[in-house]
């Protein structure tokens, strides 16, 4: 059951939410929920079991966590030591984190506990935080395992289980982990998952978690905002560290982030920005959550001029006033793309977008042409192929003409493959 979104506009109230809830929300300054929100919370405040395909910056935290947290008010159980009534869990410790965030600002003042549990960090200060017990916790899968197997962690309790950013999971391998927490959950539940994709492996997670779930889909981003000029630099790979050097002595670029495939390829930026005497912090999977903690510090506070991140740290970045973004390599999926210059541009300011295509990354900036429907302007000059003339990478057309816009649809290299979605998602007015 795929479930439709009213048309007529929405309010909070108008979705069921208790007059408590309504009153933080509007302290918050959120005023509209979002299509995820007007679609998912009725039915979750129903009791049903929810399948939610959606980006993120989409409002989805909201969606989960406002009807979990009028249920749990509702309830007269109380957790027991180490036992907690529900769970969600996140694939990174960024997502978490937020998570845990949002939970705490929708939930302030009404006298529910959060924990977060998650790995890198000690696990004794999360482990007495338990002893009394908690309303809430919020967490990643391998902590969460790790304290279930010496019951730090009892989940016989559990109400409410959130599964979110499903496809995410399952790259980084965390399948076993979940259906082994799956396992020591009741089967009396109210279960939700959330995925930005849905392959074949997310479908069948999912079938396996939900109950006759109600399905709410809010079409992919494919389009990029207007407010961020993007250009694109035709450089071999030997190249790019110059380049990027040589843009960085612009005083403009006052904040700016670096994307990276790799870890490994983010420390090498990282290195080679310090020995040319330019503040950087690397960011991605390998650092500990301490460490990743700080880098991001040192940049939102301005110490570091440059973040150089991954795909999956970015998930966790959310730092006003960054002037620039720098696809350094380009991502091998084009939805990647639309999410990292998502970075700037927020709250109405304007930003520029950088991508530096190599000869072996031609498909993928073709992709993330026909997916946004943008031309990127081309900074500096043509590769010049090996007959000795400007080579035509890709098709760069007047920026009057209507360019052509597709699903972006691409086969995955090593990884399994995903389908993005097509169309624009709807306007929000408030992300939560």
């Amino acid at each position: 059951m795929t479930n439709s979104v009213p048309t007529t506009t929405p309010t909070f109230e108008s979705l069921g939410l208790i007059e408590p809830i309504q009153r933080v929300l509007k302290e918050l300054s959120f005023t509209t929920p979002t299509p995820i929100q007007t679609g998912a919370i009725p039915e979750v405040l129903k009791g049903r079991d929810l399948l939610g395909v959606a980006q993120t910056g989409t409002g989805k935290t909201g969606a989960f966590a406002l009807p979990i947290i009028q249920h749990l008010l509702a309830s007269k159980v109380r957790p027991r030591p180490y036992g907690t009534r529900a769970l969600i869990l996140a694939p990174t410790r960024e997502l978490a984190l937020q998570i845990e965030e949002s939970i705490k600002r929708f939930a302030a003042g009404l006298g529910l506990r959060t924990v977060v549990i998650l790995g890198g960090v000690g696990r004794s200060p999360q482990v007495q935080r338990m002893q009394r017990g908690t309303d809430i916790v919020v967490g990643t899968p391998g902590r969460i395992k790790d304290l279930m197997s010496t019951k730090e962690l009892l989940l016989d309790q559990v109400s409410h289980f959130v599964l979110d950013e499903g496809d995410q999971m399952l790259d980084l391998g965390f399948i076993r982990d979940i259906r082994s927490i799956m396992a020591a959950l009741p089967a009396q539940r109210q279960s939700m998952l959330f995925s930005a994709t849905m392959p074949a492996e997310v479908a069948k997670l999912a079938n396996s978690l939900l109950r006759d779930p109600v399905r709410v889909q809010i079409a992919s981003e494919t389009t990029t905002p207007e407010r961020i000029e993007q250009h694109v630099h035709f450089v071999d790979a030997s190249g790019k560290k110059h380049l990027l050097v040589n843009l960085l002595r612009d005083p403009a670029m006052q904040r700016v982030i670096v994307f990276t495939r790799t870890k490994r390829g983010a420390d090498k930026v990282t290195e080679h920005l310090e020995t040319a005497n330019i503040q950087a912090e690397a960011m991605h999977g390998n650092k500990s959550q301490a460490a990743r903690q700080r880098s991001l510090e040192r940049f939102r506070n301005g110490q570091a001029r440059v973040l150089v991140a991954t795909d999956l740290a970015a998930r966790g970045i959310h730092v006003t006033g960054i002037t620039h973004v720098i696809n350094y390599e380009l991502p091998n999926e084009p939805e990647a793309y639309v999410h990292r210059i998502g970075r700037t541009a927020r709250a109405g300011a304007s930003g520029i977008a950088f991508a530096f295509c190599d000869p072996s990354e031609q498909g993928f900036l073709r992709a993330i042409q026909r997916l946004t429907g943008v031309v990127m302007q081309v900074a500096g000059p043509r590769p010049v192929s090996s007959t000795g003339h400007a080579a035509d990478i890709v098709p760069i057309r007047p920026a009057s003409s209507e360019a052509p816009r597709g699903n972006g649809e691409q086969e995955r290299p090593k990884h399994r493959g995903r389908r993005s979605g097509s169309g624009r998602r709807p306007r929000q007015s408030q992300a939560a």
